[in-house]
């Protein structure tokens, strides 16, 4: 077991019950949880600084829980903890990394190199990540998760099995885009997704380190093709099922892909349609951060619960918008999802199974990840406040 100190003091003799609650402690967990998002109103707000290192250490303890390497989907009360998730274990690698910069945290960068390791361990013959759950062909999603934090793990090592494997995802991405560069195949349900964008960034971070034009084609396609289906800033052929309104973290997806992309190209037209899908939901925002789950393709809200993870994600555009604008909608955005998350985070509860951890949504029945504490949604979290810290309203 790789408990990090943290949670070595506080969790002692209570081990078992962490790992295996039973039926009555995820009965009771669920009881409690459902009752309080019920009849209470958020909890208060404590040093945002608590609420940062409170979900370092569920993050941590994810990784603990899992029986390798990977870092665990998370916790659920349908289940107990879960086991390791690729996708997001790539991506989580990456704010390990962060996390190590910003705490001066020695055991955050070990944990990242470990979780890359493992990467490069799972990966495909072909260069591909697939989710052994479903299916044991690749998946373009999450090969472009993982490629992303290969690419982080090169430049913070420059160990070339890190680059060796973000090349043989990167490579295994061209081969499977159709003949005008997109992703018509492998991909979640067998449908294009626009939220692909995501995928194209770390493709052409890629391109950056290790160049090849067909890299920067289908990043391209892509990319263009996900501006063809946005109007008033909203996205056309972005849920995960075809026909469904899609989450805020699909939406957030694709306009982080957009504008990282734009950025790394230094391209107008993909910054732009960024900037339209952030401004279309700043008008959503309501006075205490709340934003609603789901919207449809015109832009109506279609839910009346709160995905958290996608509140994390569009506050991460709306500060970095605010970076490069210094406009005050962003930020005062920003500011206002991010502590409506703060406010449904329990950090004083004696459950170390969700202490610090971020439910997939507010009321926990939510639509998004029911009834689940998913480790993106604290991965995003860590990621949104550390660059509020960082940011100078």
């Amino acid at each position: 077991m790789k408990l990090s100190d943290g949670y070595r003091t506080q969790v002692g003799e209570k081990l078992p019950r962490i790992l295996q609650p039973g039926k009555l402690g995820l009965l009771k967990c669920f009881v409690d949880k459902s009752v309080k998002d019920l009849l209470l109103k958020p909890q208060s707000i404590f040093d945002q600084q608590e609420h940062l290192q409170s979900a370092i250490e569920w993050l941590k303890l994810a990784h603990d829980l899992s029986p390798n390497d990977g870092v665990s989907w998370g916790y659920s009360l349908k289940g107990s903890w879960r086991d390791s998730y690729r996708e997001t274990s790539g991506y989580i690698a990456d704010t390990f990394f962060d996390i190590a910069k910003y705490n001066q945290d020695e055991d955050a960068f070990r944990r990242a190199i470990a979780i890359s390791k493992w990467l490069v361990g799972v990966q495909n013959e072909d260069g591909s990540i697939s989710n052994p759950r479903y299916t044991k062909g690749g998946i373009v999603f999450d090969t472009g998760q993982v490629l992303q934090g290969l690419i982080r793990a090169y430049e913070e090592t420059q160990d070339k099995q890190f680059l060796d494997g973000a090349i043989a995802a990167g490579d295994w991405l061209v081969k499977v885009a159709d003949d005008a560069g997109k992703w018509t195949k492998n991909t979640h349900y067998g449908i294009p997704h626009v939220y692909n964008t995501r995928v194209a960034w770390p493709l052409l971070k890629l391109n950056s380190i290790s160049p090849h034009p067909e890299r920067e084609r289908v990043a391209r396609a892509n990319l263009d093709w996900a501006i063809s289906q946005q109007k008033n800033g909203w996205f056309e052929q972005n849920a995960f099922r075809s026909g469904e309104a899609p989450f805020t973290h699909n939406i957030a997806y694709a306009i982080r892909g957009l504008l990282e992309a734009g950025y790394l190209l230094n391209e107008d037209k993909y910054i732009n349609a960024a900037i339209s899908g952030a401004i279309a939901l700043i008008p959503h925002v309501e006075s205490d951060g709340f934003i609603p789950g789901q919207f449809d393709a015109n832009g109506k809200p279609e839910n009346s619960y709160c995905c958290l993870t996608g509140n994390c994600q569009l506050a991460i555009i709306w500060l970095k918008l605010f970076g490069q604008t210094k406009e005050e909608k962003y930020y005062q955005s920003a500011n206002l999802a991010l502590r409506y998350v703060m406010s449904c985070q329990d950090i004083k509860t004696e459950d170390f199974n969700i202490r610090g951890g971020i439910k997939g949504s507010q009321p926990i029945w939510g639509n998004y990840t029911r009834l689940s504490y998913p480790n993106w949604a604290t991965k995003f979290f860590i990621d949104g406040l550390i660059l509020l810290a960082r940011t100078k309203p």
